[in-house]
């Protein structure tokens, strides 16, 4: 009886710890992303030209050693040390993980532990590690850049999911009720998300943030000059390095009207969501976060417009995207998780005759 309950405490003290752990995964992931978006806007994506030491050391070196590994690359110690401390939080943040699933492997065979979350999370992380070396070794090729910010909000989502997994767990939820399974118009609005999300990695890694000058309107016109098929030409060459982009100001503006217009179909879209499952009191918060925080989201972008992109602007823009994922997960999961009721189901038969 003494085993037994020694190891009910072991197995209570171990879950308590992987809650704990996935939490902070959660606020680190954002912090990474920041620091990384951080990196991006003071241009130390190429502070060292190396990958993963910096000038062939785990440190920033000398002026004089940085000549003798990498001659063609001048040291610009600010932006090194910016580029490594990217480095080292993101290491942080691969050793977190290493950790959940040491301290998760125990638990694995458990029916309702969530081990193929904690799996899926080293993939991620794993594959983010190696974007981040083809960032530098292709140069800030805008195509890794931006699939490097997606893969990082897809860690921050895992991390996320695990958490709200094992706090069902440790309620002794197994899983095995049936979740409500997402409309097509929870569909649509995670697409356009993850649509907006790219698009605006693609106008931050294409320098096209202020292409358009003024706001509605861009450059004096509603509907400027633009090249589409340039701004979205996926396989453009890098050539010497893509620090501060290679497109020609029609293709920049066609991205950053793009991103506006992404803007506005997301919008609509929650708003829609809103107010469609407004009657439902578990997911009234979250659904009025979402629109919330869209809207300020919305006024970000405005003033990153209007006062020329400054750094701190654009660093609260890109912290309310990660929010908006944030809160629309949350709204997810509480749609997934709450039980259909008479109204739910009377109401679900009248959109779809809608």
């Amino acid at each position: 009886m003494q085993d037994i309950s020694t190891r009910g405490h072991q197995g209570s003290s171990r879950l308590g710890l992987l809650l704990s752990l996935s939490l902070v995964g959660v606020f680190f992931t954002s912090a990474v992303i920041l620091v990384g978006v951080w990196t991006r806007l003071v241009d130390a994506g190429l502070g060292c030209p190396d990958w993963p030491g910096c000038y062939g050391r785990l440190v920033v070196p000398d002026a004089e050693r940085a000549m003798a590994h990498s001659p063609d690359a001048p040291l610009e110690v600010f932006k090194a040390w910016v580029e490594m401390i990217h480095r080292y939080v993101a290491s942080a943040l691969g050793l977190l993980v290493i950790a959940l699933l040491v301290a998760g492997a125990g638990l694995r065979k458990r029916q309702g532990y969530p081990w193929g979350v904690s799996v899926a999370l080293l993939v991620v992380i794993l594959l983010q590690g190696a974007f981040g070396a083809f960032t530098v070794t292709l140069k800030l090729w805008p195509q890794v850049v931006t699939m490097h910010l997606l893969g990082g909000l897809a860690v921050l989502l895992l991390f996320l999911w695990l958490h709200l997994r094992l706090r069902r767990y440790a309620a002794g939820d197994t899983g095995e009720r049936p979740r409500r399974r997402l409309t097509p118009l929870w569909g649509l609005a995670l697409l356009l998300l993850l649509l907006q999300l790219a698009l605006g990695g693609w106008v931050s890694s294409n320098y096209a943030g202020i292409a358009c000058q003024g706001f509605p309107t861009c450059n004096g016109q509603w509907w400027p000059e633009m090249d589409w098929s340039e701004g979205f030409h996926l396989t453009q060459t890098v050539g010497p390095n893509y620090l501060h982009g290679q497109l020609h100001a029609d293709a920049r503006v066609a991205i950053h009207q793009g991103h506006r217009i992404g803007a506005l179909l997301l919008g609509l879209v929650l708003l829609a969501l809103a107010v469609r499952y407004w009657h439902e009191s578990r997911l009234r918060p979250w659904l009025g976060g979402v629109v919330g925080i869209y809207v300020l989201q919305l006024g970000l972008g405005i003033a990153n417009v209007l006062l020329w992109l400054p750094l701190w602007l654009a660093l609260l823009h890109t912290a309310g995207a990660v929010a908006l994922v944030l809160c629309l997960a949350l709204a997810v999961w509480h749609w997934r998780e709450a039980v259909e009721d008479e109204t739910t189901i009377r109401k679900d038969k009248e959109w779809a005759h809608v």
